[in-house]
Formats: C-alpha cells, sequence, structure tokens
C-alpha cells in the first residue's frame, strides 16, 4: 500500500504543472496534500472526481491560503475536518482519516517564519497535536502523521545548517519539539530506511536552489513506534517537479 504527501503549493497551479498526470502514473492508494490554496466550490469536476478517488478537503477562512487536500482509493470508514481547536481549523491544516488498518492525520504544519507570534503559533500547534495523537495510539490505534511539518530536525536534514540556526524551521527550540515527538515513540519512517544526506524535500525558488540542491527535508511520515513492522520503505522523490516541494512516500505491508 503506497502513501504519499506533497505540499502542491496551490492545487490549481499544480494541476497545470502535471499533477492530475502523476496522480495517474503512480496511482498511490492515498495521496495527501498541503497548501491547496483553494476551497473545494473553486474546484473543477476534473480535480475533484473525475480521476476517480474520493477527495475530501479542508480549507481555511481566508481564500488562497493554506489548506489540506487527501484523495483515497477506496472511502475512508471515518472523516474528520480539523483538530476541534479553532484557531487552527480557521486556517484549514488538519484532515483526519480512519483507515481499516490506521488513523491518517495530513497537516500542514504553520510556518514561523514571519514574526514572533507565528512562531508561538507553531509551537503551540506542536504542543496540542501531541497529546491528541498520543492518546488514539494508547486507545490501540496505529497512527501516521504525514504533511509539511516545517522543521529540518537534524543538521543532516538541510543544505546550510549553520547559517541556519536563527532562522525559524531549523531553530533549537523547534527541533526540540520533534525531539520531544520521538521522546513519545513517534518515528521518522524515511530515517527508519535512509541515513544520507543531500536528500531535501524543499528548496527555495530564489537563487536557483534547487538545481544546486540547496534544499530543507522538511515533509514527513511519522508513525508510532508499533507501526513500524508494516513500514516497508520511505522515499523522497526530488525527480517530480511542479511544486517548491516534491512528494514524499511510505509503502506499507498491509
Amino acid at each position: 500500500m503506497k502513501l504519499i504527501s506533497w505540499n502542491v503549493n496551490g492545487i490549481r497551479a499544480a494541476v497545470k504543472k502535471g499533477f492530475l498526470d502523476y496522480l495517474d502514473q503512480e496511482q498511490p492508494e492515498i495521496l495527501c496534500i498541503q497548501e491547496s490554496k483553494a476551497h473545494k466550490e473553486q474546484l473543477t469536476s476534473e480535480i475533484l472526481k473525475d480521476h476517480g478517488y474520493y477527495t475530501y478537503w479542508h480549507s481555511g477562512v481566508k481564500k488562497g491560503y493554506s489548506g489540506v487536500a487527501t484523495f483515497c482509493k477506496n472511502e475512508p470508514l471515518f472523516v474528520q475536518e480539523g483538530l476541534g481547536i479553532e484557531k487552527y481549523d480557521n486556517e484549514g491544516r488538519v484532515l483526519i482519516t480512519e483507515h481499516e488498518n490506521f488513523l491518517l492525520y495530513n497537516i500542514y504544519f504553520p510556518n514561523g517564519q514571519k514574526d514572533d507570534i507565528r512562531l508561538h503559533y507553531k509551537l503551540d500547534f506542536y504542543d496540542e497535536l501531541l497529546p491528541i495523537i498520543n492518546e488514539q495510539v494508547e486507545s490501540g490505534n496505529n497512527v501516521i502523521v504525514t504533511g509539511d511539518w516545517n522543521t529540518a530536525h537534524h543538521p543532516i536534514d538541510l543544505a546550510r545548517p549553520q547559517a541556519n540556526i536563527k532562522t525559524s524551521g531549523f531553530m533549537p527550540i523547534e527541533r526540540e519539539r520533534l525531539d520531544t515527538y520521538v521522546a513519545h515513540g513517534w518515528r521518522d519512517t524515511f530515517r527508519e530506511f535512509h541515513e544520507e544526506g543531500d536528500r531535501y524535500s524543499w528548496w527555495s525558488y530564489r537563487t536557483g536552489a534547487r538545481d544546486r540542491n540547496i534544499g530543507w527535508r522538511i515533509d514527513y511520515f511519522f508513525v508510532n513506534e508499533g507501526m513500524l513492522d508494516i513500514c516497508l520503505n520511505a522515499d523522497i522523490h526530488s525527480d517530480v517537479f511542479g511544486s517548491d516541494h516534491c512528494p514524499v512516500s511510505l509503502t506499507l505491508d498491509l
């Protein structure tokens, strides 16, 4: 079973750059997108259903901003838009789908680069999400948390760690939040299968960063520790264009 996550930086723009061809070619069981930047009523049937997937959308109050969507070959058992926390749900950041063997959280984590207010909003989001997903695991569920986490965890996860130590996305206080997730049994699936550096999922549009591979790894599939035995592989697909991010994947043995 193949799952893909991709920050598409605008679904309508991505479709013009071949998104639907990519979906048809890859045929994942589930595709999670972040930064859809669209409300459902703004989208055509080409995007919503003509491809044969069930699609679910959570959009923010502000049009053209944020938003997540989950494409499923098989209809989920349950779908929830948002965490039930208004200050996050107003920005359209979370879709939860229940499947036969796991719960899937498709999340566009906040970016903290604008100012201290947004940085604290981001840190609060990490803090408030963790007990929610921990409770699901404690209740006996396998849980996958995927999406754009907006933080590079370790120096190996970005091309220029020393130059970015004070940049939101690699600040110690943000990386410590991911340390806390790991301490609670959450595992970064890519690092379970890959120890190498120079593997990134986001590159700035400025200064030709992608051509020179000056990137960051900020898109993840995290799973609870007990789920690792059914994880076959996780990877980054940097050869796929259409956004400033590339897709990341997780393959499960189900």
